[in-house]
C-alpha cells in the first residue's frame, strides 16, 4: 500500500516543517556538547564501610587540566540522612581526571556515600 501524497500546493510547508525540525536538533545537540565541556564532573567509583564511625569514599574528578576543585562528599544512613560530611580540595596539578579516596567520620554507621558536589576554586587575587 503506497503512502498517500500531500495535498498539492503543501510541498512549500512540509520542506520548511522539515528544515526547522533538522534545525532545532542541531540546535539541541550544539547546546548539549556546549554546556557539557569544560565542566567539572565527579563520579563515585567505590566506598567501604570501616565501622560505625567513619566511611571510605573512592571517586573520579574529571575537570579540566590545571583546574583546582574543591568537592563535598558525605556519608548517608538507611534513611539517606547525611551523617558525615567532608570537604576535599583537589589541587590544580596533575591530569585532567583524578582518583580520590576520602575518610569521613560519621555520626552513625553510613550505609553509602556520595559527592554531593564539585566546585573551581578561583584562584586568590594578588
Amino acid at each position: 500500500m503506497p503512502l498517500p501524497r500531500p495535498s498539492p500546493g503543501t510541498t512549500k510547508w512540509w520542506l520548511i516543517g522539515s528544515v526547522g525540525v533538522l534545525v532545532s536538533v542541531g540546535v539541541i545537540v550544539w547546546w548539549g556538547v556546549v554546556s557539557t565541556v569544560g565542566s567539572v564532573r565527579p563520579e563515585v567509583t567505590g566506598y567501604r564501610v570501616e565501622s560505625d564511625a567513619s566511611v571510605v569514599v573512592e571517586y573520579d574528578v574529571h575537570r579540566p587540566a590545571g583546574t583546582a576543585v574543591r568537592c563535598r562528599v558525605s556519608a548517608l544512613d538507611g534513611s539517606k540522612a547525611r551523617v558525615g560530611t567532608v570537604e576535599d580540595a583537589v589541587p590544580a596539578d596533575g591530569p585532567s581526571s583524578v582518583h580520590r579516596e576520602v575518610l569521613i567520620r560519621t555520626s552513625v554507621r553510613a550505609v553509602t556515600g556520595v559527592v554531593d558536589s564539585c566546585v573551581r576554586v578561583s584562584a586568590p587575587t594578588p
